[in-house]
């Protein structure tokens, strides 16, 4: 199944989103400290949420101070689905007050463990432009090593609309702000699969055929008792907006355990699910609670193809 959605161009509400290619620590510690500098020379604030070997080498020049911030990114760095709750988070301060912020937003791509991990990191940068299209300015440096992954600069490059070389902002000619975002199709289900039909009353044989496909691969506890939870969310959802129905395949794969969802609605916001919900907000509170509780989130959706979501759940060991 391959999907589109179309990005807001956020230059127009004042956010900025630039992307900063590199090569080794040098260049890293040399654009980053100069990013931050010039917040500093201009009384802005800086949020740095960076892999921890690439904090130790930034406190080494520029402790945390009132205006720079260094976040702990444990909890959100692998996890795409979780960043742009956790980027709305750790600027709300700094925005109330007033005060012009940037942030240096870098994700572990050297941890990558898969390729639907990479593609949805891809898509969580295509999908800050259209996150913060109407919210706050402020301005997000993107650093990305172009040691060993220079063949993919180009996907990172049409999801900035600016680019600093040489210490200077310019804009990305590779930038399409209309150009809709092109998902690689799903993978095939790995062999052996199970599937099951499920529709209204069902819920208790989802979460049964889940458990067996979890006793077979090892998982337990905690974290089955999550998937448990993210599922019954996702089938709850398919029954009550999919036409009344779903269709369920559960398999092991690299490590993982994969619980597929199929059915006939359609998810018309890309941004659902990824901000954590307020008060008064109706609808999007279960998709994120399936965020928060899985490793890795798919969805896909479609008004001709429908919604295929996959659920991600690492294995122990």
């Amino acid at each position: 199944m391959t999907s589109t959605h179309t990005a807001s161009t956020p230059s127009d509400a004042g956010y900025r989103h630039e992307l900063y290619p590199y090569r080794g620590r040098d260049q890293f510690v040399e654009g980053t400290l100069g990013f931050i500098q010039e917040a500093l020379d201009g009384d802005e604030a800086v949020v740095v949420a960076v892999p921890e070997d690439k904090v130790s080498l930034l406190r080494a020049e520029i402790p945390a101070e009132a205006a720079v911030r260094y976040v702990d990114t444990t909890m959100v760095a692998h996890h795409p689905g979780r960043l742009i709750g956790a980027w709305q988070e750790w600027i709300k301060e700094h925005v109330a007050e007033g005060r012009p912020v940037r942030g240096i937003g870098e994700s572990p791509w050297d941890e990558i463990r898969n390729r639907a991990q990479a593609q949805e990191l891809h898509y969580h940068e295509w999908l800050l432009n259209k996150a913060f299209a109407d919210g706050p300015a402020w301005w997000l440096l993107c650093p990305y090593d172009t040691t060993g992954h220079g063949a993919v600069l180009e996907e990172m490059a049409r999801c900035h609309p600016e680019v600093r070389r040489d210490g200077r902002t310019v804009p990305c000619t590779d930038y399409a702000p209309h150009t809709p975002f092109a998902f690689d199709p799903l993978t095939n289900p790995c062999d052996p699969y199970d599937e099951l039909v499920y529709a209204r009353g069902d819920l208790t044989a989802v979460r049964e055929k889940i458990e067996r496909c979890a006793e077979r691969h090892g998982l337990s506890g905690r974290k089955l008792r999550e998937l448990h939870l993210a599922a019954t969310e996702v089938a709850a959802n398919s029954i009550r907006h999919g036409g009344g129905q779903g269709v369920l395949r559960t398999w092991g794969e690299d490590h993982r355990m994969v619980c597929e969802f199929r059915d006939a609605g359609y998810i018309k916001d890309p941004l659902v699910g990824r901000s954590r919900p307020h008060g008064m907000q109706i609808g999007g509170r279960g998709l994120w609670l399936v965020h928060q509780l899985c490793d890795l989130v798919e969805i896909r959706s479609t008004p001709d193809t429908g919604t295929t979501i996959r659920l991600h759940t690492e294995l122990p060991g």
